[in-house]
């Protein structure tokens, strides 16, 4: 039934109901336009199709929800599984330093001795867990791959012939399933037991506490045994430095204990049993800083592992975790910072011992080198004496060999300067020779260089006499050819002179004698009454206004938009080779002068 039907009932009114109500009021009603009592029936099918269309919507809304729901629950696993698709190199990486670790440590340890035979029986030992490890595998593993590799081929053979009731013994490969299922369990069952035995017969002695306390292992020595049993002259010396290492292992000390206290005051599971702790441990490492969103999707993770939980309980637990690692690595600082004071005090107590020894020893050296030194002076004199006289003598003896030779120098001197003289005699004449031929030498090169000036003076003055000649002439010419210019330009001027004078007279024969009409010239012309008549008739059918464009015909005529088209329709619009071809096309028609730019870009 359509709305401007008037037997539908509507509940909304307008102001032009009220009006059309009202005028119908003052004129009357006629028998056309009578009211009708009301069909609660039909109406009470509306509100029920009304009420089918609310519900439907609701259930619209409620199926939204459910699809946001699954959504972000997909969302949310599928951003665990980036977590943990993240954490599983992680893990196999730290596996593997672990086993290479392991396997360079075997490599390393050597025996000390003939008589060290523990190293022997610790690869024997690797080597029999290595069988044990091959046997297991054998025995539970490989049956399992073969077993499956079975199941697969009979179901590759089920898929491709039909089933038969002789043939097919699905039955005993159920049944066998099913005890290897049983048999896997009790293998699983009996590894957990021994995992759990050999986890508490480590607790029980103390060989974890020994691998997480062997840095402290070293610290608990109050004064190190390098100091009690060191050999000191100085006792007093000894006392200072055994009670200044008493101190500061007594202050830290204290500290330690005051964090030992802070540990003990929850468990080392805080309160949860050893498999959930472990379990919340791993879980919180895997979502870290750099994961987005970590902490909700941790506390998610949580809530999934742990649903008998709440949310309270986890934070709760969370918060007694990092508790207890910050204490734990306060209590790792403040161990080495004890230890790394101890070496620094251990070191500066070595140095003062050893100082203390060396000036112990120095003093005991001294007295013994004084009584020797009277007796080395005793005997450094005698010698001294023997010295001097032999001293005496050679002083003697060089003094005559002195002489002697100082002699001979002078004699060889002087016949040396006798010699120099007749030497230098012979050069002075020798360079006097020189000086003279080269004087005559620059004489004949002053001769030869004046000859030369004087020829080249000669052609120069004659060379700008032609050149003076040559200048005159050109000017000359010049003036001649600029003469014969201007005559030219006055026979040009009187033709032109005359030429207007013909035209002049041409222009007086053919000229229009009219006489002046104002209201002709202001007047409507024949072409415009012709184009304006009847103007009222045909202003109808006139458009709304004009168009200066192209039509189709006159678009498509362009070659270069029929062929961009082409283009287009092969894929090729963008290409370089369609930017070559669309430049070489020219337009229909060159454009006008005036329309080019010369602007460069």
């Amino acid at each position: 039934m359509s709305e401007t039907d008037p037997r539908t009932f509507t509940t909304k009114l307008n102001a032009d109901d009220v009006e059309r109500l009202t005028i119908r009021m003052k004129n009357g009603f006629s028998s056309s336009h009578m009211y009708r009592p009301a069909e609660y029936e039909r109406l009470q099918a509306i509100m029920e199709a009304k009420r089918q269309d609310v519900n439907l919507i609701g259930q619209k809304v409620e199926r939204s929800l459910c699809a946001a729901k699954v959504t972000k629950e997909r969302s949310i696993l599928r951003q665990h599984r980036q977590v943990w698709s993240s954490e599983c190199p992680r893990l196999q990486k730290a596996e593997k330093n672990i086993q290479d670790d392991i396997q360079d440590f075997f490599q390393q340890i050597k025996p000390r001795d003939r008589t060290d035979t523990a190293i022997f029986s610790l690869l024997e030992y690797e080597l029999c867990l290595e069988r044990e490890r091959e046997g297991f595998r054998r025995a539970t593993v490989e049956p399992v791959l073969q077993l499956r590799d079975d199941v697969h081929y009979r179901l590759r053979e089920v898929l491709n012939q039909p089933l038969s009731p002789d043939v097919s013994n699905r039955d005993q490969v159920i049944q066998q399933i099913n005890f290897v299922k049983e048999q896997q369990a009790y293998i699983i069952k009996k590894l957990q037991d021994e995992y759990r035995y050999v986890e508490a017969e480590i607790t029980a002695q103390g060989l974890e506490d020994m691998v997480s306390g062997s840095a402290d292992a070293g610290m608990m020595e109050d004064v190190p045994w390098v100091v009690e049993d060191a050999d000191c002259p100085y006792p007093e010396l000894k006392s200072s430095l055994i009670e200044a290492f008493q101190s500061l292992s007594e202050r830290y000390k204290g500290r330690l204990e005051g964090l030992q206290e802070k540990l003990h005051q929850t468990d080392r599971f805080c309160g949860w049993c050893e498999e959930d702790h472990l379990q919340f441990t791993s879980i919180v490492s895997q979502y870290n800083q750099d994961v987005p969103n970590y902490r909700s999707l941790c506390t998610d993770m949580l809530q999934r592992v742990f649903p008998d939980r709440t949310k309270q309980d986890l934070m709760e637990h969370k918060r007694k975790c990092s508790w207890q690692h910050f204490t734990q690595s306060q209590r790792r600082a403040v161990t080495l910072q004890w230890h790394r004071d101890q070496e620094e005090l251990l070191a500066q107590a070595l140095v003062t011992l050893q100082e203390a020894k060396h000036g112990h020893q120095e003093a005991l050296d001294i007295h013994k080198g004084r009584q020797q030194q009277q007796d080395i002076c005793a005997q450094l004199h005698t010698k001294l004496q023997q010295w001097r006289a032999q001293q005496e003598e050679v002083a003697r003896l060089e003094a005559a060999i002195a002489t002697r030779q100082r002699e001979a120098e002078e004699q060889r001197l002087k016949r040396e300067k006798e010699k120099q003289a007749v030497i230098r005699t012979q050069q002075k004449e020798q360079v006097k020779e020189f000086y003279l031929k080269q004087q005559r030498q620059r004489e004949e090169v002053e001769r030869r260089d004046q000859e030369r000036l004087a020829s080249l003076r000669a052609l120069i003055e004659e060379q700008a006499g032609r050149d003076k000649d040559r200048v005159q002439f050109r000017a000359e010419m010049v003036q001649r050819r600029r003469e014969e210019r201007g005559e030219q330009e006055a026979e040009r001027q009187k033709e032109e002179e005359e030429k207007q004078k013909r035209l002049e007279a041409l222009r007086n024969q053919v000229a229009v004698v009219a006489e002046a009409d104002p209201e002709r010239v202001m007047a409507d012309t024949e072409a415009w009454r012709s184009r304006h008549v009847n103007m009222e008739d045909f202003e109808l059918q006139r458009p709304l206004y004009s168009i200066n464009t192209y039509t189709d015909t006159q678009i498509v005529s362009d070659a270069r938009v029929r062929i961009e088209q082409a283009l287009r329709q092969a894929g090729l619009h963008n290409t370089m080779y369609a930017r070559q071809v669309l430049s070489t096309v020219p337009p229909p028609r060159p454009p006008r002068r005036d329309t080019e730019s010369n602007i460069k870009l």
